[in-house]
């Protein structure tokens, strides 16, 4: 059986972060382990409460997975420290972790700030040169590139920055713009891609990057090619929420069907 590492923070409403990676996962037939990051309180209103998890204990988790249970495919999330960064970074590089998914969460969807400020910097650094692909929503590639991004060509453009960066490629998500359609562009070495599909109008829209990026990980730990696993997980995606449970009081955002 793969395996796929999921280095990101726990999120006790059970929709985004570790546990929305390994129900992914799971339902792509891969092995999934895991390295904590952070711990947090949620619920489907936002971030009660966040503490990040010791940079020391998050370096001995991952050495004890890559030792023990090399992953064909690693994602990161929540890494809520400069310190945390730096230190997956270097062990990422040390275990010379293939087909890795740089998901580069910077804040939940309440707006509550997931990452210390200048750590961003960090992450451009450390880790996109890292990266297989990064898979940033619209804010967070802004946030990354400095590229105000109001359309898909803008989208290509802060793509195309990320892999300046030293980034393989890049999946800079549309859920953010407005229509009837959402477009995600794929943007590689030479090459870039869109994925159109209708928006789904439904509040349960929790942990969907996480999700995303996940899938995706699962999909290159089961050897596909990029593209390949990139239209297969937004697929999953798009069917997770469709299919989502309705679970959370109304005006919270509820969790994806992670079981589709």
């Amino acid at each position: 059986m793969k395996v796929a590492l999921t280095i990101a923070g726990s999120d006790s409403s059970g929709g985004a972060g570790i546990q929305a990676d390994l129900k992914t996962f799971h339902q792509h037939g891969v092995y999934g382990t895991s390295v904590v990051t952070a711990v947090t309180a949620q619920d489907s209103h936002g971030v009660l409460a966040s503490e990040p998890v010791s940079t020391a204990l998050v370096a001995r988790q991952l050495e004890a997975v890559a030792r023990d249970f090399p992953p064909q495919a690693t994602k990161t999330g929540m890494l809520a420290t400069q310190e945390i960064v730096t230190a997956v970074a270097e062990r990422l590089a040390e275990y010379a972790l293939r087909s890795y998914v740089l998901d580069p969460v910077l804040q939940a969807t309440s707006g509550a700030l997931l990452l210390e400020p200048g750590a961003a910097a960090a992450i451009i650094e450390r880790l996109v040169p890292l990266a297989s692909l990064v898979t940033p929503n619209i804010p967070e590639a802004q946030t990354l590139t400095r590229v105000e991004i109001h359309g898909p060509e803008h989208m290509v453009q802060a793509g195309k920055a990320l892999v300046r960066c030293g980034a393989r490629a890049a999946l800079v998500t549309g859920g953010h713009l407005e229509g009837d359609q959402v477009i995600d562009v794929l943007v590689s070495p030479g090459a870039t891609r869109r994925f159109s599909h209708p928006r789904i109008h439904t509040t349960s829209t929790h942990g969907t990057g996480c999700t995303l990026s996940a899938a995706i990980a699962a999909g290159l730990a089961l050897d596909k090619g990029l593209e390949r696993a990139v239209e297969d997980a937004i697929g999953y995606v798009t069917r997770a929420l469709e299919m989502a449970p309705g679970l959370g009081p109304e005006g919270g955002r509820g969790p994806l069907n992670h079981f589709v």
